[in-house]
């Protein structure tokens, strides 16, 4: 490990990239209250909700109405998903009329096929929307790009490492500076994982995006950790991943637990600045949200006492 234990930036994703694989509508008090207390409890950035068109994600009908509740949180950072120039078009609305958020992310596909059966457009017919969205946001927001299938496409099989980074290299030519590099279905392996993160660091400050698809999540935070990387994504619980109709992640592509990857950095001295003592009780809250168990290991076992 690196002789000097940098601090890590994480990103909650639970109410969006979370619920929004979910069947039932969470009410959106519910959300308000996940959200308001993820930032509470120290995550710098909160995934608050997705721009994304009702009739296909019916969860986020509620964006504009969330937002415009939503108690925010000085030094936070509150993000919406944007898949082309009409969802920024209502970002744009939402911070005209004093209620939007501060940071949108830009979704990309490294294969062709990915693209056309996530976004429904091709690879290059998404880089000219992702075009006129850097353009029509006009600097209000602070802008994430995404890269999906990074390191492993259900269609296409291996992605080339050289082409993500020059995927990473469009963004940042379009002014956006932090992009999330996605392991969309968990193909993840901790040596890709440094051979591709040492690729884009140089580039852009990287953000590590790793789903738990094969019970790789945490070793490949700990690998982009070596690698330099010191933005990360995750999920109360481990919920999250693709809608549920979407049947090609093979039904299991949950986001890497917030609650495990907290206590695994901390127990590693790396500073996450999340209250622990808020950790557990803020994953059963989110257990109760969905009226269900999720897949926290230290919200059954505890944080580790030798941390």
């Amino acid at each position: 490990m690196m002789s000097t234990m940098s601090a890590v930036t994480l990103c909650e994703c639970f109410a969006r990239d979370g619920l929004q694989h979910e069947p039932v509508f969470v009410p959106t008090a519910a959300k308000r209250a996940l959200v308001e207390r993820f930032a509470a409890i120290g995550f710098p950035r909160v995934e608050a909700t997705s721009y994304a068109n009702p009739r296909l994600v019916p969860q986020f009908s509620d964006a504009s109405e969330l937002l415009k509740i939503l108690k925010r949180k000085p030094d936070t950072h509150y993000k919406a998903t944007c898949v082309n120039p009409k969802a920024v078009q209502r970002a744009i609305a939402d911070a005209d009329a004093g209620h939007g958020v501060n940071e949108i992310s830009l979704l990309a596909s490294a294969t062709e096929s990915h693209s056309q059966r996530n976004l429904k457009r091709s690879r290059a017919e998404q880089w000219s929307n992702i075009e006129e969205m850097v353009r029509m946001s006009g600097g209000r927001f602070r802008l994430v790009g995404t890269v999906s299938v990074a390191f492993g496409c259900p269609f296409e099989g291996k992605v080339d490492a050289g082409s993500v980074a020059g995927d990473v290299a469009k963004f940042v030519s379009l002014g956006v500076e932090h992009v999330a590099i996605g392991d969309t279905t968990g193909m993840a392996t901790p040596g890709k994982v440094k051979d591709l993160m040492k690729k884009v660091t140089a580039r852009a400050t990287p953000i590590a995006h790793f789903h738990d698809s094969r019970g790789t999540g945490l070793v490949n935070c700990v690998a982009a950790y070596e690698a330099g990387v010191r933005h990360f994504d995750s999920s109360f619980g481990g919920v999250g991943g693709h809608p549920a109709k979407v049947k090609y992640g093979g039904g299991f592509t949950g986001n890497v637990c917030t609650e495990d990857l907290v206590g695994l950095f901390e127990s590693m001295g790396i500073a996450t600045g999340i209250d622990l003592d808020q950790l557990l009780a803020t994953a059963e809250f989110c257990e109760q949200a969905l009226g269900r168990e999720l897949h926290g290991r230290v919200t059954r076992s505890g944080l580790n006492p030798l941390r």
